[in-house]
């Protein structure tokens, strides 16, 4: 076996987890990306008393809304209205 550097425990978990996670077509993930991208956009639009409404400072605002749509935790999605 070549030495890939990966843990063989961890990719075995890793498998394991695919396996246990829902399939969803590429255009429901398609569109979800866009959707968390539309909400992001948002976040970065609004004002810092709104801000503070939600209970967020305008720094960490900034910060999510420079996010990619793709750097978002898979539970994130599960949350995201189909379009």
């Amino acid at each position: 076996m070549a030495a890939t550097g990966a843990n063989p425990m961890s990719m075995i978990a890793f498998l394991a987890q695919l396996r246990l996670r829902p399939r969803i077509s590429l255009a429901r993930r398609i569109a979800r990306l866009i959707a968390l991208h539309r909400t992001r956009r948002a976040l970065a639009l609004l004002d810092p008393h709104l801000l503070r409404d939600i209970g967020l400072e305008a720094q960490t605002a900034r910060r999510e809304a420079a996010r990619r749509a793709w750097d978002a935790p898979e539970h994130w999605f599960d949350r995201l209205p189909p379009r």
